[in-house]
């Protein structure tokens, strides 16, 4: 491969992916600024081989004896992590591939990377692969991920608050979207961040909006949201309301014909009046008044929630219909009618109820791809935001059927065509065997030791190099490793225009308190915060 590159030093080491080597000293200032240009952590580097060009990141420099002051003189020491080579195959075309076959021997010249190089290694070409950015090294090149790589094999995207990550996934999206404008998208959005982002090309499905009626939810579910939640009131409970649930749905008019296949986990409607009915009836026919304080209990839970207007997405008394194509086709956008994205806004849904909306969600949209003939299947992206309130890495934290949903989405759902994105700030706190299940990882400013850890735990032996940069990272700046990617890379993501940025910005001190606030300023606020709540 001819390519424009600087000699920056020699070999001096070999250790299985590990280079050293020593740096050329430089000869005048214009030297000593070109070299200082070229040599930076992260900067992709090659060496002649017997047979190949091996090529590798530089993970780290030194100066093993300091002599002060310090010279142009000094020794300097580069260390190079390896991550791949180029050979010739037939028809005088070159072939990349991860990991080395041949090495390179000591004394060998260690180059610079050119633009040529860069391009032929990062910026791969064809028919799903999309431009999110460009690459750190070298500003001009783009830089590309797979589609299929990234939304049909898991991602995640990881990095401190401020890093930049919401603008990363709309980045992300958009671009995949702008060349799969067909796309089908959910988005679990805890902060109302990303309808601004996706403006008319999104169905914001707010809580006022949203509709899942009871009779959606699994037995775990239903449970959660009408028991009570001390462990030893509900295990007396749990038994009573799931026989009136089976009983009201045997009853319900539209399901006699499943009336043999019928179970508590058997999404068909039903109404509640009548599973109260059921529950009222059973304590009738007990010998004991005393008895009767758990039917009571899950009698009073209902009834408190069909009062409650903040559960009327879920628990109205209109909802005994059966409507779930119509459900199932406005948040799995099919048909897509313009509006490739769904996005369910969760900071307006009841904090009590929120895990069993989020569980629901998670096992609709596989359900509904576990069921789809193999022919008719859609491929399907579910972006987790927070993820690691859904999938805590301690099982005791977190509702466990969320957890179990998105647990069963990472393991399977690429064989029914869901894919996943996780989003995080605090890596070490999700389940390590839901993240290991991320076929591609987009590292961003990490500066927790606790999270760096378990990030290089995570990453590939050929990227642990670059983990030496995670703290250094400027805000949209990430380290991409996996295979929506050739090789692991440093790229900047595409800058956004104010009127498409998510809207996560933090309120300014300098400027909201450096005016008088509007007199009713209070006034709006309560009624706002009244009107939601009744």
């Amino acid at each position: 491969m001819v390519a424009s590159s600087l000699e920056i030093g020699h070999v001096t080491s070999i250790s299985g992916s590990k280079v050293m080597g020593v740096l050329l000293q430089s000869q005048d200032a214009a030297d000593a600024r070109a070299l200082a240009a070229s040599v930076q952590i992260g900067s992709l580097v090659k060496l002649a081989t017997s047979g190949s060009v091996a090529f590798g990141l530089i993970s780290g420099l030194s100066i093993p004896r300091p002599v002060y002051p310090l010279s142009t003189s000094d020794l300097k020491m580069v260390e190079i992590e390896l991550l791949g080579e180029a050979m010739s195959a037939p028809g005088g075309t070159v072939r990349f591939q991860r990991g080395v076959s041949l090495y390179p021997s000591l004394g060998s010249p260690i180059l610079t990377a050119g633009p040529e190089d860069l391009a032929e290694l990062y910026t791969k070409g064809g028919p799903s692969n999309v431009r999110i950015g460009a690459i750190r090294q070298e500003a001009s090149l783009p830089a590309y991920i797979g589609a299929d790589e990234i939304f049909g094999k898991h991602f995640a995207l990881l990095g401190n608050s401020g890093t930049g990550k919401s603008c990363a996934i709309t980045a992300i999206l958009r671009a995949a979207l702008g060349r799969h404008p067909e796309g089908h998208v959910v988005i679990l959005d805890p902060h109302d961040e990303y309808a601004k982002a996706f403006g008319q090309a999104a169905e914001v499905i707010s809580p006022d909006k949203l509709k899942l009626p009871y009779w959606l939810l699994n037995s775990e579910e239903i449970v959660q949201a009408l028991c009570s939640q001390e462990q030893a009131l509900r295990e007396v409970e749990a038994p009573i309301l799931k026989e009136a649930i089976v009983a009201a749905k045997n009853d319900h008019p539209d399901n006699k014909d499943l009336y043999a296949k019928i179970t508590v986990d058997t999404p068909v409607p039903y109404s509640l009046a009548a599973m109260l009915g059921k529950v009222k009836a059973a304590m009738g026919r007990l010998n004991r008044p005393e008895g009767a304080q758990p039917y009571m209990r899950i009698i009073s839970r209902v009834e408190s929630l069909q009062r409650d207007r903040r559960f009327a997405f879920m628990f109205s008394s209109v909802m005994g219909q059966d409507y779930m194509e119509q459900i199932l086709g406005r948040i799995l956008r099919i048909p897509v009618h313009n509006k490739p994205v769904a996005i369910i806004p969760l900071s307006g849904i009841p904090s009590e109820i929120v895990d069993v909306v989020v569980s629901l969600v998670c096992r609709l949209i596989f359900d509904f791809a576990l069921w789809s003939q193999r022919s008719e299947a859609v491929p399907i992206l579910l972006v987790c935001e927070e993820a690691h309130r859904y999938a805590p890495r301690d099982p005791a934290l977190g509702f466990a059927p969320t957890r179990r949903a998105i647990s069963r989405i990472a393991k399977e759902g690429r064989k029914y065509g869901v894919g996943m994105g996780l989003i995080t700030q605090r890596p070490s706190e999700i389940s390590e065997a839901i993240l290991s299940q991320c076929n591609t990882l987009f590292a961003m400013r990490l500066s927790n030791d606790k999270d760096q850890d378990f990030v290089m735990a995570a990453l590939p032996e050929s990227a642990l190099g670059l983990i030496k940069a995670l703290p250094a990272l400027r805000t949209q700046e990430a380290i991409v490793t996996g295979e929506g990617v050739n090789f692991p890379v440093i790229i900047r993501f595409a800058d956004l225009d104010p009127s498409i940025r998510p809207k996560s910005e933090l309120l300014r001190v300098s400027e909201g308190w450096h005016r008088e606030q509007a007199g009713d300023l209070v006034s709006r606020t309560v009624e706002r915060w009244r009107n939601h709540g009744n």
